[in-house]
């Protein structure tokens, strides 16, 4: 068994592990159909070789081509390092600052094996999240940032530690980019190519940026999302009685089985893999289990009935339940739903993220590798089925919603029919909203987002500390005065964070998420870095968040949904904002391309900020989260939100030194008709 100092002294060379099989005992990757030509071939083989020694490559290289035969990438297993994968407290970590142990506090909660999807192949969630391409990459990583002084900063290319380099030490201490391709190059099927050779990663959003939470990450924008929803579309905050339909358990899905249960309503959730049903039923945030459909149809009845807050997990594809909820309808009448949605890893359809109803668990992942071919058209008739499901009850009066998981997007390229009447713009019009579109834009538009953090200590009394900090400082808000517009952002917001510790929601490191605004974060940031001045915190605060935030991507399919002024397929905000954040305190930044919605689809980034109780450090949150949060409400006002109008106009009279080129909009729009009369 390896130790923390062991993992820090470097790859493992001399002597070189023994060589082990693949554990089957533990849930792994689908394997990858990247096509290589044998010149491509050796060319993987060729890249993951140059980390060893070359005394070692005799040895190596038949073990690593067999997992590139057998796998579709170069894992190396054999380096996997044995020790037990978990967010060790800080003090343990043998490092030279303070801020590089953090690092590596996050890093290994990210694989810790009851946080990460698949631990083995080194994936966080959403199917394909990496946070590293290879261990080879994990060891070269915890060594350098074992060495580290505050007068380096580690370079990271797409999982690959291009090294330490001397900056300063109000520089970052890790700067990070995933999958930067060159735009014309950035296809599914060119990513596969690249990711076999081992030139770029997919890091999704919070994987690759060493910043994931666990399914709690999710969980508080899936409560916002689901109450919202009902709300607006139901007419009610009581959403006892009420029923919400998706699908997924695995990676950050697992969350809604736990939101479902915060609102108040019946959560029924559609999961094919037995493992990641399990995993959720064992760790709590699924009550009950049903093994069939008739089962789950009882169980529905008998919770809607009773106006029993539960969760239910259906181990079954999600299509047959969506289809027997129709016929449930056809032949009783009764509506057994009223909200749906998807949160399959829909942005990746054919490796994993999206199993077609017509084939097993277990077949599927034979299929999508030996015959891809035929798996795409499986996918694509399973999706067209779901669509008609959903379609006759949305008719009926279910409100379904995109969860900014590409379902739509990729259901029309299967043909389903969920486009809209009428033409076409360069963002498709889709019959079913984005949730960003229709209940989470405005919240984004107003400043608050999913801000994040993380008790470096391992103390849950340190989390439950700041938790109580977290209520206190947004009652003070309250009580100092906010605008009506945001009043009910506070009261949800205050009600969550008093009630997250009975929610059981730690899995993996101390960490919490609330949503708040720049004026909540910055005055969170201050109060904990005072309780750890003070000592009433047992160690250091990385404060981060969900690169779905205000400012922190552009994905025109989710995020950015609701930019209606033809700049919702540009990417300046989210590059803007990982340099800015870079320069004005950030510990580390990432700049990522996919995540969410896909490969191709998504350019998004985020940071950590490291709070250790000193001056320097409050300056920085000071500085940096004004403007991670700024950025994008600007954009948001620039491009017509009245909400962000309003947010920005009131940061500009907080703060003299922010100057923000506000709209002047067209009043009459029958100026633009004369004007382009001439022209028709």
């Amino acid at each position: 068994m390896s130790s923390l100092k062991g993992i820090c002294d470097g790859l493992p060379v001399d002597p070189v592990p023994e060589a082990r099989p693949r554990e089957e005992s533990v849930p792994h990757a689908p394997i990858r159909t990247p096509n290589l030509t044998p010149e491509e071939e050796r060319l993987a083989l060729e890249n993951a070789l140059r980390y060893f020694p070359p005394e070692l490559h005799t040895e190596l290289a038949p073990e690593f081509a067999q997992e590139l035969h057998d796998y579709g990438h170069i894992y190396m297993y054999r380096f996997r390092p044995q020790i037990e994968m978990r967010a060790y407290p800080i003090h343990e970590y043998p490092c030279q600052t303070r801020h590089a142990a953090a690092i590596m506090h996050m890093i290994m909660n990210n694989l810790d094996p009851r946080v990460a999807q698949f631990p083995h192949e080194l994936v966080t969630y959403g199917g394909n999240g990496q946070v590293f391409a290879n261990w080879a990459q994990f060891w070269l990583v915890m060594h350098y940032l074992s060495t580290m002084t505050e007068e380096q900063t580690l370079v990271m290319y797409s999982g690959h530690p291009m090294g330490l380099f001397p900056s300063s030490c109000t520089a970052p201490r890790l700067v990070i980019t995933n999958g930067m391709v060159i735009p014309n190059y950035s296809s599914r099927e060119m990513y596969e190519k690249m990711f076999a050779l081992g030139v770029t990663m997919y890091g999704q959003m919070t994987a690759g940026s060493y910043c994931y939470i666990g399914p709690q990450g999710i969980v508080h924008g899936t409560t916002l999302t689901v109450l919202n929803a009902s709300r607006r579309h139901l007419g009610t905050s009581n959403m006892a009685g009420k029923v919400f339909v998706t699908s997924g358990l695995g990676g950050m899905s697992g969350a809604q089985a736990k939101s479902a249960v915060i609102c108040g309503c019946v959560g029924v959730i559609a999961e094919v893999s037995r493992d990641a049903l399990d995993k959720r039923h064992k760790q709590g945030w699924l009550m009950e289990v049903a093994e069939d459909l008739n089962d789950c149809i009882l169980k529905i009845r008998h919770a809607r009935r009773q106006k029993i807050a539960l969760s239910i997990g259906y181990h079954g594809n999600v299509v047959d339940l969506w289809e027997r909820l129709a016929s449930e309808f056809d032949s009783t009448g009764d509506l057994l739903v009223d909200l749906g949605s998807d949160q399959t890893s829909c942005h990746n359809p054919f490796l994993g993220g999206y199993y077609p109803v017509q084939l097993s668990y277990e077949e599927a992942r034979v299929v999508m590798h030996q015959n891809p071919v035929r798996f795409k058209n499986l996918v694509h008739e399973s999706l067209r089925r779901q669509v008609s499901a959903i379609g006759r009850l949305a008719e009926r009066g279910m409100y379904f919603f995109d969860y900014g998981n590409a379902f739509l997007l990729e259901a029309s390229r299967a043909g389903a029919d969920v486009l809209k009447d009428g033409p076409q713009s360069l963002t498709p019009r889709f019959r079913y909203p984005s949730y960003v579109q229709d209940i989470m834009g405005d919240i984004f538009s107003l400043g608050f987002g999913p801000f994040r953090w993380v008790c470096t200590s391992g103390d849950p009394g340190d989390l439950d500390l700041t938790d109580n900090i977290a209520a206190s400082v947004l009652e003070e808000s309250i009580q100092e005065g906010v605008p009506d517009s945001i009043k009910q952002q506070y009261d949800d917001n205050i009600r969550w964070i008093k009630e997250a510790g009975r929610h059981q929601l730690v899995v993996g490191s101390q960490a919490r998420i609330l949503y708040s605004d720049q004026k909540g974060r910055i005055a969170i940031a201050l109060a904990f870095n005072q309780a750890i001045a003070d000592e009433k915190l047992k160690g250091p605060v990385v404060l981060s968040r969900d690169h779905h935030d205000v400012s922190g991507t552009d994905s025109p399919f989710r995020e950015t949904s609701n930019i209606y002024d033809g700049s919702s397929f540009c990417a300046d905000m989210a590059v803007q904002n990982v340099i800015g954040d870079s320069f004005r305190g950030a510990t580390w930044v990432a700049l990522h391309n996919g995540g969410g919605v896909g490969w191709g689809e998504v350019t998004n980034g985020g940071f950590g900020l490291v709070l250790d109780g000193t001056q320097d450090s409050a300056e920085r949150a000071k500085r940096m989260l004004a403007w991670d949060v700024s950025n994008g409400v600007a954009r948001r006002c620039w491009s017509g939100n009245s909400n962000a109008k309003e947010t920005i106009c009131r940061a500009m009279e907080q703060n003299s030194h922010l100057k923000v080129t506000l709209p002047n909009h067209v009043q009459d729009p029958g100026i633009l008709d004369r004007a382009l009369k001439p022209y028709e």
